[in-house]
């Protein structure tokens, strides 16, 4: 609560976002009245509110020292947290409080995005015409919406029941209590209406525009919390936009999570990330060691075994072409772009092969450097690699799900997955599972393209937690039987995060969540 208190005090006021803004004494004590006085000013506010995103507890991530939300794989069964002390590892196994920085971090950084955005919802709708064209406002007001949605989105998510904010504050009113999840997901909904009303499409965004959102984001993210809350309807109006925007799938899938993908026709609504002479916005869940991939977080193996062969057929199935001896051999293009396997070449040098001296034997290799980066940047300096918070492959798969579950289970659902598969040569439903398949068939195999699809991004746990799943995924961490690494499921525990101790102790109205009580 100390650090929210002072992003309630300061408000939007350290943007950095310009040399004449950054000539100014003190930028934390101005007063709003000094600041929201023009175009630009609206502009940088905005700013200002993006660089949230590339905190280390957001996108930006680390090497060591806590995760950010580019490992939240860690939190399921997807991913392992060799340094458990960063947050994840400990959640998982169930030796975690909520003094941890991984909880007290993470609400910090959303607070403050949040209180960023209500100070510029607020000052920009205010400002006179004279001062900014109707186009500009609507631009910078979408992109606030978007964003106290997007930071709310995961205050909803991970939290569940915090305050809720929606006016700048004061510090005497600062002291507020929790409101309850629904009160918090239509605060999201309401905030994506506004901005998908008023947010310019995509083919309407310049070059230098590229990475702030437009309304391809705005469905994009819509039809994200519709799919969590069940809302298979809204689902299947905002994907059914987003595919007369413009967008497609990458041909290259290894390739676009790399800095030449950035860019990509695929990216619905990326985090960027600049470093280099100029700038110091970069990022660490790119960087990894020298002697093998990443160390800190690692592909679990029964994550790995679920890459299917590149004939679409399990591993585990006798009429596979599954390789014991070789087992990256005659795999999903998609597990050889992700994983790295032992006797890869690492780091694009033939004398480092990965040895599998991991935890799991595997190494991550999805948005991992392999080399330096265009700012010549070593492999374990900070990085410029652009995080893709949602993905037009993502968006397919929404949209097959929200079919099936929905008990739509014609063609569409067939076509959407192998538009995915396809991408990557794997085989269509129709030539390995058949046609005409049951609505529970085809729920599996939506659930299982997601999983190889989106691996290593974030949203394994978000897929879990609304499937009812997170107990089965618990079992399969328990059944890779890591050394040290003893998964425990206690319920709603392992759902939910705690309201960091800090806060609670400064606020007397703000209560536990009552599964950490």
């Amino acid at each position: 609560m100390k650090k929210f208190l002072i992003y309630i005090a300061v408000a939007i006021f350290s943007f950095g976002c310009s040399d004449d803004f950054l000539t100014l004494q003190d930028p934390t004590n101005i007063a709003e009245d000094n600041f929201w006085q023009s175009a630009n000013d609206a502009r940088l506010g905005i700013n200002g509110i993006y660089t949230v995103l590339q905190a280390n507890g957001m996108y930006g991530g680390h090497l060591n020292g806590g995760m950010g939300m580019p490992a939240y794989d860690c939190l399921s069964d997807n991913e392992y947290n060799a340094w458990k002390w960063e947050g994840g590892g400990i959640f998982v196994v169930g030796s975690i409080d909520p003094s941890h920085w991984f909880f007290s971090g993470l609400w910090s950084d959303l607070y403050k995005g949040i209180a960023r955005t209500n100070s510029a919802i607020r000052n920009i709708g205010l400002m006179d015409e004279s001062v900014i064209s109707e186009e500009d406002k609507n631009n910078y007001l979408g992109q606030a919406y978007f964003l106290r949605a997007l930071f709310y989105y995961h205050v909803a998510l991970y939290f569940e029941e915090a305050p809720l904010i929606t006016e700048p504050q004061t510090l005497e009113e600062a002291y507020v209590a929790k409101n309850t999840e629904a009160e918090l997901w239509q605060q999201v909904l309401d905030d994506l209406e506004k901005a998908i009303a008023i947010l310019p499409l995509p083919s309407e965004q310049s070059d230098k525009e590229y990475g702030y959102a437009t309304k391809g984001a705005a469905l994009g993210l819509l039809a994200r919390v519709a799919l969590y809350k069940g809302q298979h309807d809204d689902v299947l109006e905002a994907t059914q936009e987003l595919l007369t925007l413009g967008y497609s799938l990458d041909p290259d899938y290894e390739q676009l999570f790399t800095y030449d993908g950035e860019n990509s026709s695929e990216i619905v609504f990326p985090v960027k990330f600049l470093y280099g002479d100029l700038y110091d916005n970069g990022e660490k869940f790119s960087a990894t060691y020298l002697p093998k991939p990443k160390v800190d977080v690692q592909p679990m193996p029964n994550m790995v075994n679920d890459y299917y062969c590149n004939d679409g057929l399990p591993i585990d199935d006798p009429a596979s072409i599954y390789n014991p001896a070789d087992p990256k051999e005659n795999r999903d293009p998609r597990a050889i772009a992700s994983v790295y396997f032992k006797g890869d070449i690492f780091l694009k040098d033939p004398e480092k092969v990965f040895a599998g001296n991991t935890n799991t034997k595997f190494g991550l290799k999805k948005y991992v450097r392999d080399d330096v980066d265009p700012y010549e940047r070593a492999v374990f300096e900070s990085g410029s690699q652009d995080f893709y918070l949602i993905r037009y492959a993502d968006v397919l798969l929404m949209r097959a799900e929200a079919l099936v579950e929905s008990g739509n289970v014609g063609q569409e659902v067939y076509d959407l997955i192998n538009a995915v598969r396809q991408r990557v040569n794997m085989p269509s439903v129709e030539a390995v599972e058949g046609a005409g398949l049951s609505q529970d068939q085809l729920r599996e195999i939506v659930r299982h393209e997601r999983r190889v699809e989106l691996a290593f991004e974030g949203l394994r746990f978000y897929d879990l937690k609304r499937w009812g799943e997170m107990q089965e995924g618990y079992d399969r961490i328990a059944a890779d039987a890591i050394k040290g690494y003893v998964p425990l499921y206690q319920g709603k525990k392992s759902e939910v995060f705690a309201i960091p101790q800090e806060e609670i102790d400064v606020n007397k109205n703000l209560v536990q969540h009552p599964a950490w009580q």
